[in-house]
């Protein structure tokens, strides 16, 4: 039998806390971006390609718990445990502004169109917020029956999914009602759900078990069971022929979305894995970890089936370049003298302490 590969990561250092959610911006002209949510209540913006440090978003009083950045990836959004959701001006780290709550925020989503804003948390309300008008009141629909765990926008903003930290299920709301109109059956709690890049697929993780759904008709596709408990699972966006899970036993794995076998197996973090995705290109994946560092991970050569369907789409486009210059456009952020030294002086193979 063939020994998996074993694959040298990225390793991101700078936060000082578990890091707890990742997300991907869409390729953009400028390249494609990573931003970072962790308990040390400061997100933090990457290069998506390389994982260099580009900013850290400080203004939070508590853990921050979900992050996100616009189709532009020109504001980024996250939800606190410090009962506040921000918006934030992405290339100068400037709060644009800042949405109260009666609660902790724990989830947050910017719609398709860049215009709204979503938040969901402990209070078990989801709220819709104009972004034109910051300042007026939010639309409430439907109450969730639990606290808010993630929510996520589909079908061109006319959907909204949600899951609770308390019970099993996923509900959909219908936008223009503002009602529950359907709930995907899962026997635990949860703890990520993912819209597919092309729309098809709502990817669910509860228990020891990842879930594929149709995201149009609502029927489950694709459910299998998984070593441990896996908090997080993210669908390769570009083939759609595997998916990545992370969980309690620290590892990250590769799996054929036909068959659900394993194919791969990633070890480097010192504590559970929270959250795991694939970028926009499906050429890389991250994770966060209780270890409080993000690892970036390649996805490996193409197959010769990818290869064919590669070349005949064209190459694919070279970021880098764009990419660095947003990094200069930025570099008014603001970071502490502290940071900047912890980010950028730590070897990059410096081991993470061990999580309790």
């Amino acid at each position: 039998m063939d020994k998996k590969k074993v694959v040298a990561p990225l390793v991101c250092h700078g936060h000082s806390r578990p890091v707890v959610d990742l997300f991907y911006s869409p390729i953009t002209p400028d390249g494609f971006f990573l931003v970072s949510a962790s308990k040390d209540s400061t997100p933090m913006l990457r290069n998506g390609e390389t994982g260099d440090w580009i900013g850290t978003f400080q203004g939070h009083k508590g853990a921050v718990w979900s992050c996100c950045l616009d189709k532009h990836a020109l504001r980024a959004a996250s939800a606190s445990a410090d009962f506040s959701a921000k918006l934030w001006d992405a290339l100068t780290g400037d709060v644009l502004h800042s949405f109260e709550h009666k609660h902790i925020v724990r989830a947050c989503a910017f719609s398709e169109d860049t215009q709204l804003l979503l938040t969901g948390g402990m209070e078990k309300v989801l709220r819709i917020f104009d972004l034109n008008q910051p300042d007026a009141p939010p639309r409430e629909i439907e109450k969730s029956p639990g606290s808010v765990r993630t929510i996520a926008w589909l079908h061109s903003d006319q959907t909204i999914l949600g899951s609770c930290t308390d019970m099993g299920g996923v509900r959909l709301w219908d936008v223009r009602t503002g009602t529950i109109v359907r709930t995907l059956e899962t026997k635990s709690s949860v703890t990520s759900a993912e819209v597919s890049q092309d729309g098809r697929y709502i990817t669910t993780a509860d228990g020891s078990t990842v879930k594929f759904w149709d995201a149009n008709h609502f029927g489950l596709v694709k459910s299998y069971d998984m070593p441990c408990i896996v908090e997080s699972a993210s669908l390769e966006p570009k083939y759609g022929n595997k998916f990545i899970a992370g969980g309690e036993d620290m590892w990250i794995r590769v799996f054929d979305f036909h068959t659900g076998a394993e194919i791969g197996c990633n070890k480097g973090h010192h504590g559970p894995v929270h959250c795991v995705r694939f970028s926009p290109g499906g050429e890389s994946y991250a994770s966060g970890s209780e270890d409080g560092t993000i690892r970036i991970w390649q996805t490996g050569p193409l197959n010769s089936t990818e290869q064919e369907t590669s070349a005949a789409n064209g190459p694919t486009q070279n970021v880098k370049d764009a990419a660095d210059e947003v990094t200069h456009r930025v570099e008014n952020v603001h970071i502490t003298e502290e940071e900047k030294i912890e980010v950028s002086e730590k070897p990059i193979n410096e081991k993470a302490t061990e999580a309790d």
